[in-house]
């Protein structure tokens, strides 16, 4: 596309419009808050205009303003300041919200995906180091509202992954466009993810970086209602149904792209000189579900833990089954996700197992791993402001090498794969006959 020009016209705070109660104002973050990623959670939401000369883009602006004050007294740890002892001061400091004028049409973004643009539709760089911060405090919500020559807008938003999840992220966005267009019915949060994770002593541990030195590129892959049955059917070429039943298993669409994926990213890794022993793919669980009883979706904080699946040495999948076999690997390692887990979890054993598991990442390098997360069931594309539902929602680069995040595309038949990997990779994975026939990559699809 042309040269495109993204211009900052207006830049301010946004506090809550009632002060946060004093019994409210000391947030405790949780066990899994302190194991969460120390990065932005970013997305982008597009909605295209349907004539340019009825939006009042000032009034609009105005609108999603005081709809996002109202929602901050619900959500009002995101206006709060972090802590050093893993707390937070929710002290009205605010969120940041800036306006920005894009020197081209929406069309123009959608013809295809670059993630360098759709980049420059965020506040700042879901990677930045140690936060975004403003008046020296850690911003732990931002957003930037994009309005195109077309009069269309997109709403970029990044979320501190140290206080939220993708589940949390969507109950904020999904409560903030309802409030926007009136609707009294906005869910209410539950800030009371510490009461089952309370904090640990975790002096020892570091997180590991997942920024690489190496160039990172942003591959999209679009797997299509129809792709995905081919893939389910190769993960498992049951005979019959009888056979799904007695063997227990049968792979999600999330599953079998996540095992394709994993199958053509280890094929890379060991066909170079030097291959890691062992390949790992790591997927993060949503823990509400899997909890007896279950916590309510609009709990807060982050409530995930990875599922781990490894392929060793001396296991041949670089065969016609791989599909089986890595699906079948997937398929297990996420049901062990349960609620016997998340007890060990929430006792103080995990800590030997994490200590454990951060020496041999840092020993011998001897393990690759690849990360996935799913955001497939969250409902972005519900998320009306009172223009309409977006035409467009993304999770735009983050440069995390190895880093697959899956959504669901606009029609819910189908999966966007948002495939972080080298660029020295990416040439191979371009190219990949495994691959390709599965996806198509332009942004209408």
């Amino acid at each position: 596309m042309a040269t495109m020009t993204v211009k900052i016209s207006s830049k301010e705070t946004i506090i809550p419009s009632s002060p946060t109660p004093q019994h409210l104002r000391n947030h405790n973050l949780s066990f899994m808050d302190q194991l969460a990623p120390n990065m932005y959670i970013p997305i982008i939401l597009f909605y295209q205009a349907k004539n340019d000369r009825d939006i009042d883009h000032v009034q609009r602006s105005s609108q999603l303003k005081k709809s996002l004050q109202q929602t901050l007294n619900l959500f009002y740890p995101l206006a709060g300041t972090i802590k050093e002892d893993y707390s937070i001061d929710c002290n009205d400091s605010g969120v940041e919200f800036c306006e920005a004028r894009i020197g081209c049409q929406l069309s123009e973004v959608l013809q295809q995906f670059d993630a360098e643009i759709l980049n420059q539709f965020l506040p700042f760089e879901a990677h930045t180091t140690n936060g975004a911060k403003t008046k020296s405090r850690e911003v732990l919500l931002a957003i930037q509202y994009n309005i195109f020559q077309c009069g269309g807008v997109a709403i970029g938003v990044c979320v501190s992954h140290r206080i939220a999840d993708g589940t949390s992220a969507t109950t904020f966005l999904n409560a903030w466009s309802a409030t926007s267009r009136g609707d009294t019915l906005a869910i209410c949060p539950k800030f009371d993810v510490a009461n089952f994770f309370p904090k640990k002593d975790m002096h020892w541990y570091n997180r590991v970086n997942l920024l690489s030195k190496e160039k990172v590129v942003t591959k999209r892959l679009v797997f299509n209602k129809s792709s995905i049955a081919t893939l389910r059917e190769k993960a498992f070429p049951a005979a019959d149904h009888s056979q799904v039943k007695e063997q227990h298993y049968f792979p999600t669409r999330v599953e079998a792209v996540s095992a394709l994926i994993w199958g053509r990213l280890m094929a890379i890794s060991r066909s170079k000189p030097a291959p890691a022993k062992f390949i790992r793919a790591s997927h993060a669980v949503n823990l509400r579900v899997r909890m007896v009883p279950p916590m309510p979706m609009h709990s807060f904080g982050n409530l995930w833990y990875n599922a781990s699946a490894i392929v060793s040495p001396n296991e041949n999948v670089d065969n016609e089954n791989n599909l089986v076999i890595l699906g079948s690997k997937l398929n297990t390692a996420i049901k062990q996700i349960n609620d016997d887990c998340v007890k060990q979890l929430q006792s103080d054993a995990i800590l030997d197992s994490l200590k454990k598991a951060v020496e041999l990442y840092h020993s011998t390098g001897g393990i690759e791993s690849y990360n996935f997360t799913s955001w497939c069931m969250f409902r972005f594309y519900d998320v009306d402001f009172g223009w309409g539902k977006p035409t467009w929602v993304c999770c735009p680069s983050m440069p995390f090498k190895n880093l697959i995040v899956m959504m669901s595309t606009k029609d819910e038949q189908g999966i966007e794969a948002y495939v972080n990997i080298s660029d020295e990779d990416s040439i191979i994975f371009d190219s990949d006959v495994e691959l390709l026939p599965f996806v198509s990559r332009t942004i209408g699809d």
